[in-house]
């Protein structure tokens, strides 16, 4: 009665854990992995099957042997010796009549009616070295079901490197539990065996197995009778005392549990790399967009110099003019240069502000267009900085989750694309011309053939900057300069100075106005303008980091609430 109300109990562990697994195997096919969605549908299929061992070890260690030792069956159930390159992998089990299924050309499973199948199954694998490709793969297959590994090695050499690498597998990939035999002891003398033995020990404890469980047997002598020099009641007491008696199911539920944790926490893993590489992109893309926000800020600040060189200078002249004008103004002169002309070939009036003004244009044509040059080139090469400071950044953005990952290879993969189209796409832009010209910022009538000949791609910006900044100069001076020759117009004796003079300098003001908005406008906006599409190439880039945080959310979200009822159920079986 007791027995009947422990296995109803299991039972609904088992469907509570089974659903548990249902949700992980989800999540697997969520991520898209194919290795550990067959993994967790094979451990989901065999969550009702007998506690399992998993006999492992290197070819002609002797593991057939001692299957068909630990079964006390009359006959050889296990093939021994047997050819790595055709034998099967071989599951037995509980069955009321000897029966032998074959499932597939590398897997069969034996039925068996021996008590001890009732309360375990045993698989009895090819070696771990020389074997058939089908062969590894069903041997690692059954690893992460398996409830216990018995590691048999050949009593005279276990130190294969094969076979330890094998053990790593097990151990660090899938934390299974593992005891070891030493098969074929009567081989060796008493003093090599314990040597060997604790060689393994040693090994063992090496790599991170606390307390390895040791057995050195002779599956010969056990099958001979000789029960006593055959050491096996060591490791049937070991199974008594541990496994069998009741305990196997529980143990199973148990393993099953800790497998599925194993599996969630490699998922895990991967997830906070993904992580952790989103979160070195999002400081990658803001120290992109800062690079790019300083450079900014420097080229703006080297148009403040520019600017304050440009009126600078443009003060200094149009002053000059404005003395030059004052003085003419002056009543007697205007008066002696109307005489002298009707009397010789002395300058007129007319002449006289025809001379003024062509000699203000002059001026400041050529004094504003030398201060253009000079600072252009600063402005220039911070500009070129800026891109070529992107390109840097481009080349060197880390790299944490690698194309060679387990889980999300695909994921680096992607990315890795993403990030080569990037790059390729923004070193075309930087080729080409039209992205550094902006001619919607020019007059409709500027002409680029002859200016942009020489130059190409990002070393096009210092002549681009030169022919917006000169149009827009020479808009502002000749405007003036026509508004200075109106004020001339009509000019004679009878005309007030104070009042042209106060018009002069009005329109000075507004010109000194309109050339400072209009060259900082223009730059501003190409410098705004240029920044903007240079950021538009991250694009995809930025796009694959919305989707990546998305992702990563639900992952997150799906392993913790699958983890949360792992620990619950595992609570409760306690």
């Amino acid at each position: 009665m007791k027995s009947r109300i422990i296995d109803k109990r299991l039972q609904k562990f088992r469907l509570r854990l089974d659903e548990t697994i249902k949700n992980l195997h989800n999540l697997t096919q969520n991520i898209q992995s194919k290795e550990l969605s067959n993994t967790v549908s094979e451990l989901r299929q065999r969550i009702n099957e007998p506690y399992m061992f998993v006999v492992v070890g290197e070819v002609k260690a002797g593991k057939s042997s001692f299957v068909n030792a630990l079964l006390e069956t009359e006959k050889d159930i296990c093939k021994v010796a047997p050819d790595p390159c055709t034998d099967t992998v071989q599951q037995i089990l509980y069955g009321e009549e000897e029966q032998i299924m074959v499932m597939n050309p590398h897997l069969k499973k034996i039925l068996l009616p021996v008590e001890i199948l009732k309360e375990i199954a045993i698989v009895d694998t090819p070696g771990t070295n020389a074997i058939s490709e089908g062969h590894q793969k069903i041997t690692e297959d059954f690893i992460p079901s398996s409830d216990l590994i018995v590691f048999v090695f050949e009593a005279k050499n276990p130190y294969r490197q094969s076979s330890w690498d094998f053990f790593d597998f097990i151990h660090k990939d899938w934390r299974k539990k593992i005891i070891f035999v030493l098969q074929q002891s009567d081989l060796l003398n008493e003093s090599d065996l314990n040597t060997n033995i604790e060689g393994v020990r040693k090994h063992a404890e090496k790599k991170g197995l606390l307390e390895p469980q040791i057995f050195a047997v002779s599956a010969k002598l056990e099958k001979e009778g000789n029960h006593e020099e055959s050491h096996f009641a060591g490791i049937r007491e070991y199974i008594k005392d541990n496994i069998t008696g009741g305990r196997a199911p529980l143990l199973k539920l148990k393993n099953n549990i800790d497998t599925s944790k194993t599996i969630l926490s490699r998922i895990k893993e991967g997830v906070n790399l993904r992580e952790k590489q989103l979160q070195a992109d999002n400081k990658f893309r803001l120290d992109v967009k800062k690079t790019l926000n300083d450079q900014e800020k420097k080229s703006l600040y080297q148009v403040d110099v520019l600017i304050e060189n440009i009126l600078g200078a443009y003060e200094n002249i149009t002053r000059e003019t404005e003395q030059e004008i004052s003085k003419g103004l002056n009543p007697f002169n205007l008066l002696g240069k109307s005489f002298k002309s009707m009397l010789s070939d002395k300058e007129s009036v007319k002449m006289w502000f025809e001379r003024v003004a062509q000699n203000l244009e002059r001026n400041l044509t050529k004094t504003l267009t030398d201060k253009l040059g000079e600072g252009i080139t600063a402005i220039a090469d911070t500009i070129q900085q800026m891109a070529k400071m992107i390109d840097l950044q481009l080349n060197n953005s880390p790299k944490i989750l690698k194309e060679n990952h387990v889980i999300f290879g695909d994921i680096a993969d992607r990315r890795s694309r993403v990030l080569q189209d990037l790059q390729t796409e923004f070193h075309e832009f930087t080729k080409e011309t039209e992205n550094f010209v902006q001619r919607d910022l020019f007059p409709k009538e500027t002409s680029f053939a002859t200016d942009f000949a020489a130059g190409g791609g990002l070393a096009i910006v210092g002549v681009a900057l030169t022919v917006l900044t000169q149009g827009a100069v020479f808009d502002i001076t000749g405007g003036i300069i026509t508004t200075v020759g109106l004020l001339f117009t009509g000019v004679t004796v009878m005309v007030k100075k104070q009042k042209i003079m106060q018009k002069y300098r009005e329109q000075i003001a507004q010109g000194k106005q309109a050339l400072k908005e209009e060259i900082y406008l223009k730059l501003s906006t190409y410098i705004a303008n240029l920044k903007n599409q240079i950021d538009a190439n991250f694009k995809d880039f930025d796009l694959l980091m919305e989707m990546e945080d998305k992702q990563i959310l639900e992952l997150k979200n799906q392993y913790e609430a699958i983890d949360r009822e792992l620990e619950k159920i595992l609570d409760e079986l306690i």
